[in-house]
């Protein structure tokens, strides 16, 4: 590292290629939902792969049908503290979100925060379809990662346009090691225009977690220059879109690069991100939250512990990490700021209200310890 650069607490320099490019003993069993085989190469040589018409339109129904109630409990939270006058009933999941979030900015947020899984969100995790999948990726024993995340992205709100990154960079640095694979699931079709997802082909062979910044709204920002540099990609060649189909999900590790551009429609994008670990190695978040074990060879009949997983609302964890709830106990169901400990790991570069919430409640935190 040259003299004249910041250096990151979260930068090691450190990278682990086998970890991230060598692919595990492959079943010996024909399971439903396992991925081809090209698929399952095309995943560890290029850091990411597209399975199209994974999910039936049934089988994503209910989760469809677990959002709208969501929204509907957001909806009718907002006009009973009057802050809207319309519920907008009329609208569809596409649209519904949008016009409440036009009448009171924070409304995706609320939805983005919410951080429970419902029964249906748990059965999709826990699907045994997927997990026959994940185990393709990193072998028999797996374990739910710490993080998930509900991804509508709204046009125009721009807490939903989210930059370069890689995902290893929110989580700490004792992680850096361990493979993370994501199963992103598309509910609707996503397009170049409605925000699809974006990688970097090949970022992810020397498995290291190279320099961002903070912060665009909340999230990490990896630039272009330090891509090429660090981990010689051409963006060129190697930069690629990914439309989906409805029911398609897309596999990817946690030190991939990729981003969402905006959505330039007039209807919500909307998708899920859950993340998978081998059971035994670390949770990466700062000891503010662990995972549960899904499969275990050893244990046929095991039964995961939702109620232990969804006990542990991160975004209170990440509230906590800096200054103990508000001053009455309570937290703020309208608060609609995330911060975490990710944003002390890199340098700020840029600040919102998301940053200056996060530096605010860390300077108290500070100030009562003294």
């Amino acid at each position: 590292m040259a003299d004249n650069e910041v250096k990151n607490p979260g930068f090691t320099g450190i990278g682990y290629p086998e970890v991230f490019t060598t692919k595990p003993p492959q079943p010996t069993t024909k399971k439903a939902g396992q991925i081809p085989d090209a698929k399952v190469d095309e995943y560890f040589e290029q850091g990411f792969t597209i399975v199209e018409d994974f999910f039936s339109n049934e089988e994503l129904e209910p989760v469809r049908d677990s959002y709208k109630q969501l929204i509907d409990g957001i909806a009718n939270r907002l006009y009973e503290t009057g802050r809207i006058k319309n519920l907008y009933k009329e609208y569809d999941m596409k649209e519904r979100l949008l016009k409440l979030d036009n009448e009171w900015s924070g409304a995706a947020m609320m939805l983005i925060k919410l951080g429970k899984l419902t029964p249906e969100f748990r059965n999709l995790y826990g699907n045994e379809k997927l997990l026959n999948a994940i185990e393709q990726l990193i072998g028999p024993n797996i374990s739910a990662h710490p993080i998930w995340n509900t991804r509508p992205k709204l046009p125009g709100v721009t807490e939903t346009d989210v930059p370069w990154h890689q995902d290893s960079a929110y989580f700490d640095n004792d992680s850096y090691s361990t493979l993370v694979a994501t199963a992103w699931v598309a509910f609707y079709d996503t397009t170049v225009e409605n925000g699809c997802l974006e990688f970097v082909k090949n970022g992810h062979k020397k498995g290291m977690v190279i320099n961002h910044d903070c912060c665009d709204n909340f999230y990490l920002m990896l630039f272009e220059e330090e891509m090429v540099k660090r981990l010689g990609v051409d963006p060129k060649t190697d930069f690629q879109m990914c439309p989906m189909k409805a029911g398609s999900v897309i596999f990817f590790s946690n030190v991939i690069p990729h981003r969402s551009n905006p959505n330039t429609t007039d209807k919500i994008r909307w998708g899920m991100d859950l993340r998978y670990q081998k059971t035994g190695t670390p949770w990466g978040f700062y000891g503010m939250k662990s995972g549960i074990v899904l499969r275990d060879p050893d244990q046929p009949d095991l039964v995961p512990d939702w109620d232990a997983y969804d006990s542990q609302d991160r975004y209170v964890k990440q509230k906590e990490y800096e200054i103990e709830k508000t001053g009455d106990g309570k937290v703020d169901e309208f608060d609609t700021t995330i911060s975490g400990p990710w944003m002390e790991k890199w340098q700020i570069v840029r600040h919102s209200v998301h940053v200056d919430q996060f530096l605010k409640d860390k300077g108290k935190k500070a100030q009562e310890s003294n």
